[in-house]
């Protein structure tokens, strides 16, 4: 789409750009960023809070200026419940960091943060995410936010009036397991921002009961029985609670965006209280948060308990070339929903996907639509995997099926469409892991083993021609086109019309006839994948041999 000006329509990546830079000051580093935390598998959802940040700091660093997107890492989070699949022995870890919890039984990682972060860096590292990781475990066990502690706990009251804006009168006791209400939770008579973790049980069911500004002597007990005085100046054992830590690392970092979830964009939520923090404690910006929008699956993803209920980003990537995942959050505003497709609707993706990139190739795609793809296939760093041969993954789906994955067969198959095995990767991979995990039982296609005699016996006079028209040609063009050509042929023929016949209701109606009786005769169904597919999936040898021939 154009303006008045003749210059392509800014899309939402670009816009968002603009006001970024513009925030950050001629010069400056430019800082997005996101977190994630690593308390089990990192669901598809999260992307959102990664590919928005990415895109956006792509952008930017096509512009030529310097923007570092960092993710923190929330591994020094407690842990807050065992999930289901683990063993319940774990139980025993609540209330320790995600950093110091044993990752789960057959795990080659040392600790829980670690085992569920691997998978998401390395689906980063695919979709083409370049980014600093922080981990909070080591930025508050070396120290690197002892000013910053400091200075929260010596304006204590001044945070606690800022929460005391939105603190309701009473709290839902489930409130505690909401890590955006930690810091409404007043654990003593004094308000403290900062959660010591017990030297004694390694457990964060601890109260400070004193603390001094000056000489920074803090006193806490925990439920364990345990209790100390330490220096808080000295300890690194703690954090501060949530909606002092992340306005806290907005200063920190120096962050000019950092989008939310509606969750933590809500009234009262810590995205806006931490506006207030960040600005009145700890002197920074807020930085630009747009809220984004959850992302929804369509179908059942297959997952393992010891993997979580929900899809992860790996999941995704079993089953979507890469530059069809991130065209997903490209093309869609923050704020509109996005639904990733397990189920056959991934069909259709693919579809529009494919016209796309025709379109782009033609030079006929609208202004927004070009960017997207642009974005989708490459990053300001380099270009992204694609498929040099691309086949509608449908087809291949169709063929992966009724072959069960059969190299010779796919290579011949393959060659009626114009394409090789190799130059049909990576998406020909994605299609057989999507038949394999994912294809609903009753969409699965067999071919009959031996020709239905009975049924070919019955056909009357008008469908035995038919099917003799379509044994006798099957190799006059043996392609997807001929084929095609030929099964919506026949009945043409059989009527005395033209092949380029503008089809009529009864034209269309003597055509579904004829796809049924062959279907019956090749798979024993009214209905299958596409009949060309069939038959192309089928050879012509194996055809004939079940049409009677």
């Amino acid at each position: 789409m154009m303006d008045t000006a003749g210059t392509p329509e800014p899309d939402w990546v670009s816009t968002m750009a603009d006001e970024v830079i513009e925030a950050a000051g001629p010069g400056n580093k430019i800082v997005c960023a996101s977190g994630l935390s690593p308390s089990g598998p990192i669901h598809l959802g999260n992307l959102r809070e990664v590919m928005t940040p990415h895109l956006v700091a792509d952008e930017i660093r096509r512009r030529g200026h310097d923007c570092e997107h960092l993710i923190s890492w929330d591994d020094y989070d407690r842990y807050r419940r065992v999930p289901a699949g683990v063993d319940p022995a774990w139980s025993e870890h609540i209330g320790k960091p995600l950093s110091a919890v044993p990752a789960p039984f057959g795990s080659p990682f040392d600790s829980w943060a670690e085992h569920f972060k691997a998978p998401m860096i390395a689906a980063l590292e695919d979709l083409g995410v370049p980014f600093r990781g922080v981990s909070q475990t080591e930025m508050y066990t070396s120290g690197a936010y002892r000013d910053q502690v400091l200075l929260a706990m010596r304006e204590r009251q001044k945070i606690d009036g800022i929460l005391g804006r939105f603190r309701t009168k009473k709290k839902d006791a489930a409130a505690d397991d909401d890590p955006d209400d930690d810091a409404d939770v007043v654990t003593s008579a004094e308000y403290f921002p900062f959660k010591p973790y017990c030297g004694g049980c390694g457990r964060d069911d601890t109260t400070i009961t004193a603390y001094d500004d000056d000489s920074t002597e803090m006193t806490y007990t925990c439920a364990c029985g345990f209790g100390e005085t330490v220096l808080l100046r000295d300890f690194t054992r703690g954090k501060l609670v949530w909606k002092v830590d992340w306005p806290m690392r907005w200063a920190y970092e120096g962050v000019h965006f950092e989008p939310s979830g509606v969750d933590h964009s809500s009234p009262g939520s810590s995205y806006q209280v931490g506006g207030l923090i960040v600005d009145e404690v700890f002197g920074g910006r807020q930085p630009i948060g747009p809220m984004y929008a959850f992302v929804g699956i369509t179908g059942q993803a297959k997952m393992s308990s010891s993997r979580g209920s929900v899809p992860t980003p790996g999941d995704a990537l079993e089953i979507l070339e890469v530059p069809v995942l991130r065209w997903q959050f490209a093309r869609r505003r923050p704020n509109q929903a996005i639904k990733v497709a397990f189920d056959q609707e991934i069909h259709r993706l693919y579809d529009e996907w494919d016209a796309l990139g025709r379109k782009v190739a033609a030079g006929t795609a609208g202004g927004i639509e070009t960017t997207g793809h642009v974005r989708a296939v490459t990053t300001a760093e380099r270009e992204l995997p694609r498929t040099p041969e691309p086949v509608a993954y449908r087809t291949l789906a169709s063929v992966v099926d009724i072959t069960a994955g059969d190299p010779a067969q796919l290579e011949r198959i393959l060659a009626g469409v114009g394409a090789t095995l190799e130059g049909a990767r990576p998406r020909l991979d994605r299609a057989a892991q999507w038949v394999e995990n994912y294809m609903p039982d009753d969409a699965h296609t067999r071919l009959r083993d031996e020709p239905d005699t009975a049924l070919l016996a019955s056909l009357d006079d008008q469908d035995r021609e038919a099917v003799a028209m379509l044994r006798d040609h099957l190799t006059d063009d043996w392609s997807l086109d001929g084929l095609t050509t030929l099964v919506y042929g026949v009945p043409k023929k059989q009527a005395g019309l033209p092949l380029d016949v503008k089809p009529t209701d009864e034209l269309k109606a003597a055509q579904r006839r004829f796809f049924v009786v062959v279907y019956q005769l090749l798979v024993g169904a009214d209905t299958g994948p596409r009949l060309p597919t069939l038959l192309l999936a089928a050879g012509p040898e194996r055809v004939r041999h079940l049409l009677g021939g």
